[in-house]
């Protein structure tokens, strides 16, 4: 730090500065302050009370670090002659002194830097040339080393070849032991046929059993396959292979006898639950065949195989006690008992099979196939008699129906056993097609079982009902008959619950074509042939039904035939055909309801199997190109006969309502309805009796039909409302017509028959038919005939030349008709037209 002498003046000293001063942590301000010390005593005050914390009470520091007084010293100090800062020539001295030494310091610094440049560039360009020297020695070294790798190297490599030389010599070194060894062994074998006595201790010795058993096989594979390459022609090797063949056929017996003997031990063990003792034998054994004897013995010693007492015991639980009948829900819950049995067996021996066979999968493969085609067949024989064809076992027995739950019983248990032996283990065996193999005789006719029993349910409940019905009929008597109630009374009616029935049996069929059928296109086919026979079924039962309703149609049409009023009768026969007249409506009228809820129940039924159709069938025709459609079509091929049925059947429901319309319009419709005497009272604008009649009875008909048809109209596509009542229509105009030509009209007449007309209009109006619409409406337009003056007849015709024949037979029927003339006035009208 730079000092100044105490006693000396302050500009004659010069200053002592020091470069060591500027090294290290070097501070301005505290360079500053030595310097100034001894000149500004009153700095050292501040700087203490700046350190202790305290200002002075008069003073305000200044960022300068010089103290302002306060404003009355200020004050004070104006007033003085005193300097205000009389240290600063001293300072400016020192200050300028103080820079001639740093000018000296800088250049000293100078001096010395560039001493070490030269000194620093003098050390790097030796540092420079040692580097060189080195790198061109680290080279050397690093070409030192490539040669002495490559020479360890090749060193390495004719080492190991010397080991491998080595190595290969003493594998044929112990060869050629061994192969003088097993010489020795194959000469003492070679000695004699059927000489064992003179063998080796080797082949003798209980505790060296292994051993003699791989000495054995290694022989006899070298003896057979040296007389496989012997050539007979060489006299050599042909005296060689008979030298051979005693061997071979002495090793065989030595074999046979080994094995036999370890077959001895391992049973041996297998009753005294030896575990460790049967795994050496079954260890040695795989020596020979690779251990099938020892596998196929383990296996066919097992209880469940040789004893006769658990195959009954098995029948016994599926089947019950002898002599009675097994339902499928008892075989059921016997085969689940009895396939949870095997499966606990199987799973007791999979443990002990894995403690002691070395192939443990092997002999797995075996005891499941032996479980299944020995214990499961025997059980399957006795559970699932195949029945004839041709001579099916009757219903009271199960029919076919009883062996078909059976075999789906048996079927999905057995899979479900498959699956369990599985889970358990069987090594490589294909259990689930070898299951499926168990039941390959019944598959194969399985469609035509499943179509014969359908078929066979449908035949006996078609005899129950007709058996019921009977019953009915004899129950009844003929009192509905005498009375004339109903023809249709003993006629059998469709039953939607029949045919739910129906339905109900093919459900059944398809849970079993589902299951047995694991191929879409076989499921397919299975599906289609059971799904034809529930529509032949219905189809059959409908139509059936149709026509046993259209046979009390037709009765009913008779009965009227029968009771037709003739003329010239006297009062008493005609109250007595009037009587069975009116039997004969009321057989027409119950006839024709029956009909209705014949139509009715088959249009459900139709509907209930398009829906089993939609929601079942479907599904598992789809995957299959074709099915779909082909079965579609089938259904609307089989649903057409019953359509045709219940078209005539229509028809002949027409025929009632026609005849009753015909029958109350003549029994109703009286002469002066259309002939009022001309009294001069206000005419009758009401309609007629008969009118009023007519309406109410074909009203309740169509209504009764639209309400119990509809349904039906749905459900068979052949069958059209609306060209029904297009037909009904028709029909009533052309019997209105042939009915008006019965009577004479006046004026007032003609006025009563328009209104009639007119309510006639407004009935057919609801049967929403244009065509027909159309007609009453010219028949309104015909009625004026009988009201117009009879030089006004020509003109009504003018705009409607299509009813001139129609208007001609009306005009006829005026009372004025001759006494006008008129024949003869519209001659020249109807040469006209024509």
């Amino acid at each position: 730090m730079p000092e100044r002498s105490k006693s000396s003046s302050v500009s004659n000293l010069p200053l002592i500065l020091d470069i060591d001063d500027f090294k290290g942590d070097f501070s301005f301000d505290a360079l500053f302050g030595n310097l100034v010390n001894e000149l500004l005593p009153s700095f050292q005050e501040e700087e203490a009370d700046t350190a202790g914390g305290h200002g002075l009470g008069g003073t305000e520091a200044l960022p300068n670090g010089h103290a302002r007084a306060s404003s009355d010293a200020a004050k004070f100090a104006q007033g003085d002659s005193i300097p205000l800062f009389p240290e600063v020539d001293a300072l400016l001295s020192l200050f300028k002194d103080s820079c001639k030494e740093l000018i000296d310091l800088r250049k000293q610094v100078d001096g010395r830097l560039y001493n070490l440049k030269k000194e620093v560039s003098t050390q790097d360009a030796k540092h420079r040339k040692t580097l060189t020297e080195l790198e061109k020695g680290v080279d050397g070294l690093f070409d030192s080393f490539a040669r002495l790798d490559s020479r360890i190297s090749s060193v390495g490599q004719t080492a190991a070849k010397i080991g491998d030389h080595l190595q290969s010599a003493d594998a044929q070194r112990e060869t050629a032991s061994q192969t003088i060894e097993l010489v020795k062994y194959l000469m003492e074998f070679n000695s004699s046929p059927g000489d064992l006595m003179e063998l080796s201790p080797l082949f003798s010795d209980d505790s060296r059993v292994a051993e003699a058993a791989s000495i054995a096989q290694k022989l006899r594979s070298f003896a057979e396959e040296d007389i496989a390459r012997a050539v007979p022609s060489v006299v050599g090797s042909a005296t060689a292979s008979r030298g051979l063949e005693v061997a071979v056929a002495n090793l065989q017996e030595y074999c046979n006898e080994l094995e036999n003997r370890l077959l001895s031990r391992f049973d041996a063990a297998s009753q005294r639950r030896e575990l460790s003792t049967m795994s050496e034998c079954a260890k040695i054994l795989s020596q020979f065949n690779r251990g099938s004897s020892a596998m196929q013995h383990y296996v066919a010693t097992r209880p469940m195989f040789i004893d006769v007492e658990i195959m009954n015991s098995d029948t016994r639980l599926v089947l019950g006690d002898q002599g009675s009948q097994a339902s499928p829900s008892n075989v059921a819950r016997g085969l689940s008992s009895l396939y949870k049995e095997i499966t606990d067996t199987v799973r007791k021996e999979a443990a002990t099979i894995m403690a002691v066979f070395p192939s443990p999968n092997d002999v797995m493969s075996i005891l499941v196939q032996r479980v299944l085609e020995q214990r499961v067949t025997a059980l399957l024989d006795k559970l699932l008699v195949k029945p004839s064809l041709v001579n099916p076992p009757p219903m009271e027995e199960g029919g076919l129906l009883l062996y078909l739950r059976m075999l789906a019983v048996a079927y999905e248990k057995t899979q479900e056993l498959a699956r369990e032996l599985r889970a358990v283990g069987c090594g490589d065996l294909d259990v689930e097609g070898l299951t499926e193999s168990l039941f390959s005789s019944h598959m194969d006719e399985y469609p035509e079982h499943e179509q014969a029993s359908l078929g066979q349910l449908y035949q006996a409940k078609l005899d129950e009902l007709r058996a019921e019905n009977q019953n009915v009929s004899d129950s009844t008597g003929t009192i509905g008959r005498s009375k004339g109630a109903s023809v249709a009374s003993s006629h059998q009616q469709i039953s939607v619950a029949v045919v739910t029935e129906f339905v109900r049996w093919n459900e059944e069929a398809l849970t079993r074509c589902t299951l047995f059928s694991s191929q879409p296109a076989t499921l397919a086919a299975n599906v289609k042939a059971v799904f034809t026979c529930l529509l032949d079924q219905v189809s059959q039962y409908i139509t059936d039904g149709l026509e046993r309703a259209r046979d009390s149609l037709t009765e009913a049409a008779a009965m009227r035939e029968r009771f037709v009023l003739g003329t010239n009768l006297s009062r008493r026969v005609a109250a007595a055909a009037a009587s069975a007249a009116e039997a004969a409506a009321a057989a027409g009228e119950s006839s024709f309801r029956s009909f209705m809820v014949a139509v009715q129940r088959c249009g459900s039924s139709v509907a209930i199997v398009q829906q089993y159709f939609a929601n079942s069938i479907s599904r598992l025709l789809l995957p299959v190109d074709g099915a779909h459609a082909a079965s579609c079509e089938e259904m609307a091929t089989a649903m057409s006969s019953a359509e045709g049925a219940a078209y005539k059947g229509l028809q002949q429901c027409i025929e009632t309502v026609m005849a009753e319309v015909e029958r109350l319009l003549s029994a109703e419709q009286k002469a002066t309805d259309y002939r009022s005497p001309d009294d001069g009272m206000t005419p009758d604008h009401r309609p007629t009796n008969a009118c009023t009649r007519f309406v109410l009875l074909v009203n309740f008909f169509v209504a009764y039909l639209s309400r119990v048809l509809e349904a039906a109209f749905t459900a068979l596509e052949g069958l059209n409302k609306q060209a029904f009542l297009t037909e009904l229509g028709n029909r009533l105009y052309k019997g209105l017509l042939n009915h008006w030509q019965k009577f004479t009209f006046n004026p007032s007449g003609g006025l009563r028959l328009k209104r009639d007309i007119t309510e006639y209009g407004e009935f057919v109006r609801s049967f929403n038919a244009p065509s027909v619409d159309e007609k009453f409406e010219l028949l309104g337009i015909l009625a004026n005939v009988f009201i117009v003056a009879p030089e006004s007849l020509s003109s009504l015709f003018e705009g409607t030349p299509s009813i001139r024949k129609d208007a001609q037979r009306f005009i006829q029927l005026r009372e004025d008709y001759k006494s006008a003339k008129l024949a003869s006035r519209l001659s020249s009208l109807w040469s006209g037209s024509s």
